[in-house]
């Protein structure tokens, strides 16, 4: 039987091609860091892969309580904050650490007076939701982080879980005083299960990785990249930051349309007026109704009682219940969604929907 060798301008053809194949993965990597930094008003070196704003929660969170040098630690968060937080910071609790989770404002927002008077001098982590992914409250994030950096009681870091509003309302981590931010890719139509953590250079030096491996990402985060993903991410985050403004133009007519229309039914109201909100969420309440009975009606039009993340819980929402709002009426709330394909027909549509269905669930 003969052996096949190589020979070496074979050797040295296949070296090349593998070399150049390195080099445009690296560079496509590099592209994606920077279009994700600029998105959020970061260095590319900042931004660390994920699989998801989940993920980043947890290397956030987890990672600063294994980072602490104090047997002994404090974190604060809020009680509308999404279940990857929440969850965290029970499971901390049950470790021994101490936590404080704030109740809000009837209208979703926690003052930055409120919030910077928790910090202690053993406080490590406050934690706050930029976009509530409920009811689309949007918290005042620059003030937030101004009050804790002037703080003379501590010097946490903050975290700002960011998967609703990255990519859609216009975000600078250094003005803002932000030390680590969460965010999902598919929030801003890019792949799903690829997120990013940025880390500011402060909070590198105090947190630990949850992922031991090979080393990647300078060992805070260990894994084989994927690379196609990093790309429609980087893709994603580009195309988001170009369209920004005129998008959310588009998004507040839409949804200025769609309330406009829901308030013409008796009893309506919208949880979060009066406080800034996103103009992708909007959840209002019709009194008298079940939703469940109103989603199967209502078959043409997608619509949740919650967060997606929640959708096949059917305990009231936690965070309608720390807004104080009465039980029969967080059965009584639709979550409706807007986005980048919501067209004015569709709106229209819902709003003849809702029109002719709630009064006779009511009825």
């Amino acid at each position: 039987m003969r052996r096949c060798l190589s020979s070496p301008a074979s050797l040295l053809a296949a070296t090349t091609s593998q070399q150049a194949r390195e080099h445009d993965t690296g560079h496509v990597l590099c592209q994606a860091q920077e279009h994700v930094a600029r998105l959020i008003g970061a260095r590319p070196d900042q931004i660390y892969w994920t699989s998801g704003a989940t993920e980043s929660n947890n290397l956030a969170i987890m990672g600063t309580a294994r980072g602490t040098r104090s047997p002994h630690c404090h974190m604060v968060s809020v009680q509308t904050e999404h279940p990857s937080v929440l969850d965290c910071f029970h499971f901390l609790q049950q470790s021994g650490v101490q936590t404080t989770l704030l109740r809000p404002q009837a209208d979703g927002l926690v003052p930055p007076d409120t919030l910077a008077a928790t910090v202690r001098p053993d406080t490590v982590l406050v934690s706050i939701m930029h976009v509530n992914n409920e009811i689309g409250v949007i918290q005042d994030i620059a003030a937030i982080g101004q009050r804790l950096r002037d703080s003379a009681a501590g010097d946490p870091l903050f975290h700002v879980d960011a998967a609703q509003s990255a990519g859609k309302l216009s975000i600078d981590v250094h003005r803002w005083h932000i030390d680590l931010l969460s965010l999902s890719a598919h929030k801003f139509y890019g792949p799903k299960g690829c997120g990013a953590l940025y880390v500011s250079d402060r909070a590198f030096e105090r947190l630990q990785p949850l992922i031991h491996g090979g080393g990647e990402q300078r060992g805070l985060r260990s894994g084989t990249l994927p690379e196609h993903q990093i790309a429609g991410t980087g893709e994603a985050a580009r195309l988001a930051r170009e369209h920004l403004r005129e998008e959310g133009q588009r998004l507040e007519w839409l949804q200025d349309r769609l309330w406009t229309g829901l308030q013409s039914i008796a009893e309506t109201y919208a949880h979060g007026q009066g406080a800034p909100r996103f103009a992708g969420i909007l959840s209002v309440c019709f009194p008298g109704i079940d939703t469940e009975t109103f989603i199967a009606a209502a078959r043409d039009i997608a619509v949740s009682t919650g967060s997606a993340c929640a959708s096949a819980k059917t305990t009231p929402s936690h965070v309608l219940k720390a807004l104080g709002v009465p039980e029969q009426h967080t059965h009584s709330t639709i979550r409706f969604s807007l986005g980048r394909f919501t067209t004015a027909a569709q709106i229209d549509h819902t709003i003849s929907v809702c029109q002719s269905l709630i009064p006779k669930l009511r009825s």
